[in-house]
């Protein structure tokens, strides 16, 4: 883990998507941060110790899910799947996919492993399979302020984790989509889907994958906007979200699952689609949900 000071940034973003505004000015105690995202590696070692089997691994109850069709209560995970041409990017059907057999150890489907793969990030990970291994660690979740706070690196304020440039000299600092998303990817940056942690320089602190790779659950309840102090004179201390109530998607309902906000971006962020590539990104992520491009990392 890696030790930061803490102290005052602004957090959020004004110039990108509404859910990322008002910036404002925050304060954050000092705390601890792994390095990287929680590997495949690491996560087994977790599994070994305690027999956890994730959500990805449990058939869901349909009284949980009003109208879910039987068929569907099966073990499995979402996996993005390429298409091989345009399509509406306002129908993430078009290219996401529930996959029966589906979970960390398999993280394309049935027939994948993760053979290979201990140094890169495990993913179908939902948001009690991170809590039960940062109990397990002795850790917990981070904050969004202290994941914000600490992929800056130090750079306050600016676009990216490492300045306002998203390639630097034409060189892509993270594992990101390059090209039209999500039929074309360029591969510049070498990966289709994750990468090994290290691969790509770490920020102004030390930390790696603090941006790309995969998206990162924090402890904080999604809210719309965040909450910033009527008085201009109050700088909100570790600050924290919503509550669960108010975090829940209104668009359903009838499904009262709270939504955690999740850091970072991901391999599937593109220039032409979720440019979530940076520090103040955020995203609703329902509790109960995993992907294969979820994971995340610790604090303390």
């Amino acid at each position: 883990m890696i030790a930061l000071a803490g102290g005052t940034f602004r957090m959020g973003s004004d110039d990108h998507y509404p859910e990322e505004g008002p910036a404002h000015q925050v304060v954050v105690d000092p705390f601890l941060l792994d390095a990287t995202p929680v590997t495949n590696a690491q996560y087994s070692e977790f599994v070994r110790a305690t027999g956890h089997v994730t959500l990805a691994e449990t058939a869901p109850d349909p009284a949980d899910y009003p109208g879910m069709p039987p068929e569907m209560a099966q073990p499995g995970s979402l996996v993005f799947e390429p298409v091989p041409g345009p399509v509406d990017l306002n129908n993430p059907h078009s290219w996401w996919r529930f996959a029966f057999g589906a979970d960390w150890r398999h993280p394309r489907g049935p027939g994948s492993s993760i053979e290979g793969m201990d140094a890169h990030p495990v993913v179908h990970i939902a948001y009690g399979d991170a809590e039960a291994y940062a109990a397990w660690a002795g850790k917990r979740l981070p904050t969004e302020a202290e994941w914000e706070f600490a992929a800056r690196g130090g750079l306050d304020g600016a676009a990216f984790a490492w300045g306002d440039e998203l390639d630097l000299a034409g060189v892509p600092q993270a594992n990101y989509w390059q090209g039209q998303f999500p039929g074309h990817n360029e591969l510049r940056d070498g990966h289709m889907f994750t990468s090994p942690v290290h691969a790509f320089p770490a920020n102004g602190y030390g930390l790696a994958d603090m941006i790309g790779n995969v998206w990162e659950w924090t402890s904080d309840w999604f809210s719309s906007r965040h909450d910033v102090p009527q008085k201009s004179c109050c700088i909100p201390r570790n600050p924290r979200g919503a509550t669960e109530a108010e975090s829940r998607d209104p668009c359903m309902p009838d499904i009262a699952i709270g939504r955690r906000v999740l850091k970072g971006g991901s391999h599937l962020c593109a220039p032409n689609y979720c440019q979530r590539y940076r520090p103040a990104a955020r995203y609703a992520q329902p509790i109960d949900t995993s992907t294969s491009h979820v994971g995340f990392r610790c604090a303390r």
